[in-house]
């Protein structure tokens, strides 16, 4: 067993320790609490002398692994533009795990990102949760998948309208959804009827339809970018046709209509927060949106969409929605406990609690200060900074 003692415990879940302790073994966090319940008996202590204790950050919407670090064409497997609908792909698969930025992920506390596909498709394919650290995909991987990714305004209209093929309005990449939806609809039930008529056969294997049957049965979610006030409300109307799970990724207008979301919005990742705007549909961007959006009751996760921001500036993004109006421990939360509800993850990461993953961030200060500094992170009970 090990144990770091002494820490200002912040489990985000709970209490805030002011002179605390966390115990953990084989991976597990094992027990926690105030320095004068601590069990002792620890194989390895780590004296924390007063410094902040986290669970490890977790990015909700980025590309990394996805878009090579420093490279261009050649390291960008993120956007499958040949067709726009293509919920068959899975972000493992073009997931490099020694891209550098994995290694700067953990060194400022990322220990979870939620990785996939850009947002060329309409439908671009299954997302994954991955730790950040390992040599192998496959070693790494928390949830898989995760979501699924849809895209909605711009992005799919710049992309192919260059092809001259649907979609090249907002118009056209709403009917391409409904359309790949309601065909995996039709799908599934030609097979409950294959199943209860031995006479009907199976419908031929469509791998488009089988990776959408999780996300019409509302086991997995989908994860929509969105910047636009009309096209998140349209987002959420495709998903209320087809009684979907959805979180709207990005909301960049969500700020300007907080209160019509407020009804059917489940959660929003907002970000990229350090950028410029660098297209029309961010014209109307503000630092103050993840505020807003809190303040009106939407769950707000904040995110990088690395490599549009780096993801080692997850942390000062959430400084910067703080400063900006937002709730010191919301800001906290909305990069720890929030994406970790929002993305099904909460039973293993974003809080300190007996059962839990031990990913563990040790900071010399609070995280928000932008002098504060990361003394230690540990993922899966390995410590691999500090």
């Amino acid at each position: 067993m090990t144990a770091i003692i002494n820490a200002r415990v912040l489990t985000m879940a709970g209490p805030v320790y002011e002179n605390g302790f966390v115990c953990f073994d084989q991976g597990r966090i094992t027990a926690l609490g105030e320095m004068k319940d601590y069990p002792g008996h620890a194989e390895t202590e780590r004296d924390a002398q007063g410094a902040w204790l986290l669970p490890g950050f977790i990015d909700a919407h980025c590309h990394l692994g996805l878009f090579g670090d420093g490279l261009r064409s050649e390291g960008e497997d993120g956007n499958e533009d040949s067709d726009p609908v293509t919920p068959q792909l899975s972000a493992l698969d073009g997931m490099n795990p020694l891209d550098r930025g994995f290694s700067e992920a953990a060194a400022a506390g990322v220990t979870t990102v939620i990785t996939g596909p850009g947002s060329a498709n309409p439908i671009a394919g299954q997302i994954a949760a991955v730790k950040t650290v390992g040599k192998r995909a496959d070693s790494m991987v928390l949830q898989l998948p995760v979501a699924m990714k849809m895209a909605f305004g711009e992005n799919p209209k710049f992309t192919y309208h260059a092809q001259n093929r649907m979609p090249v309005t907002r118009m056209g990449t709403a009917s391409t959804v409904r359309e790949a939806l309601k065909k995996a609809q039709d799908y599934a039930n030609d097979q409950a009827k294959a199943r209860e008529d031995e006479d009907k056969d199976e419908p031929e294997f469509d791998a488009k339809c089988e990776a959408l049957l999780p996300v019409l049965k509302g086991t997995l979610p989908v994860h929509a970018h969105a910047h636009r006030a009309d096209d998140l409300f349209t987002a959420l109307r495709i998903a209320q046709e087809f009684s979907l799970r959805m979180v709207l990724v990005h909301a960049t207008e969500g700020y300007l209509v907080a209160e019509e979301l407020k009804r059917d919005c489940a959660g929003a990742f907002v970000g990229p927060i350090i950028s410029d705007r660098s297209k029309p549909e961010l014209v109307n961007q503000s630092v103050e949106n993840a505020a807003a959006l809190s303040r009106a009751g939407i769950p707000v996760a904040i995110v990088t969409d690395h490599p549009v921001v780096p993801i080692q500036y997850l942390c000062l993004s959430a400084a910067l929605c703080a400063k900006a109006g937002m709730d010191r421990m919301e800001a906290l939360r909305a990069i720890t406990l929030t994406p970790a509800r929002l993305c099904g993850l909460d039973s293993r990461v974003g809080s300190l609690e007996v059962g839990k993953d031990a990913d563990m961030v040790l900071w010399d200060n609070d995280p928000l200060e932008l002098f504060s500094r990361v003394l230690g992170v540990y993922i899966n009970g390995d410590q691999v900074q500090g």
